[in-house]
Parts: structure tokens; C-alpha cells; sequence
């Protein structure tokens, strides 16, 4: 197996036809399970308070050259809480799922790191991740 199979030609996600296919074959779609994982966030996270997110995204890039992909996920909400966690939740399930997605042609597939860029909000206002210095 060369090539990711929930993909068409022009890259376009698509159901994989499974009929032919022991029953082990599934589907996943990595930006659509992130926007899942955030509205389901205190359902999978004990102590989060359930939010009313007003918006959610993920985003991929990939560097075909290093062999990587960065998912980078935006949650907002207009509330007395964060959406730190949600936005977090989105990649990691978001990265799951990249994962399922690409273990069949790469086994020694890893999710390297999830880490919060920045926050704007509440108490502590706008936080941004310090960047490495070369």
C-alpha cells in the first residue's frame, strides 16, 4: 500500500468503499474529528465545564519532505471559561485520527507534541507560547 485510501484523486477526502474489504477497513477524516472532539470536550475531559463554542477549526499542513503534519486548532466561545482544553482536544483527536488514517503505510507513524500556541480571554488576558531560538 503506496498511497492513503480516504483520499480521491484530487485529494479530496471520500468514503472508502469497504465492501470487498475485511471488516477491519474504517474512515476517518482528521478535520471533522477535531471539530467532534471540541464539542465533546467535557464529555472526555472530567473536570471541563461544557461550553457553547461559537467556533472551531482545524488546520493541516504537510511537509512532505520531512514526512510530518501540523495540525493547528482554533476554539472560540464567548463565556466565563477557556477554550484551551477544547482547542487541544480537537488536535490530539485530530492527530488520532491522521494517525488511523496513515499506520497502514507508515507503522512508525508518532504524534510528536500538542501544545498550546496562544489564548486571548478572561483574568489573565492574551497569552502567547514563547518560539525556540535557533
Amino acid at each position: 500500500m503506496t498511497e492513503l485510501t480516504h483520499l480521491d484523486p484530487s485529494g479530496r477526502a471520500r468514503m472508502v468503499d469497504v465492501g470487498a474489504k475485511p471488516p477491519t477497513e474504517r474512515r476517518a477524516v482528521a478535520r471533522i474529528a477535531g471539530i467532534q472532539a471540541a464539542k465533546r470536550t467535557s464529555d472526555l475531559i472530567p473536570l471541563c465545564h461544557p461550553l457553547a463554542l461559537t467556533f472551531v477549526g482545524v488546520e493541516g499542513a504537510i511537509d512532505a519532505d520531512a514526512g510530518a503534519i501540523t495540525l493547528v486548532a482554533e476554539a472560540r466561545t464567548t463565556g466565563p471559561t477557556g477554550v484551551e482544553m477544547e482547542a487541544m482536544t480537537a488536535a490530539t483527536v485530530a492527530a488520532l485520527t491522521v494517525y488511523d488514517m496513515v499506520k497502514g503505510i507508515e507503522r512508525g507513524a508518532e504524534i510528536a507534541e500538542v501544545v498550546l500556541l496562544e489564548k486571548s480571554g478572561g483574568r489573565s488576558g492574551r497569552w502567547t507560547r514563547p518560539t525556540a531560538s535557533a
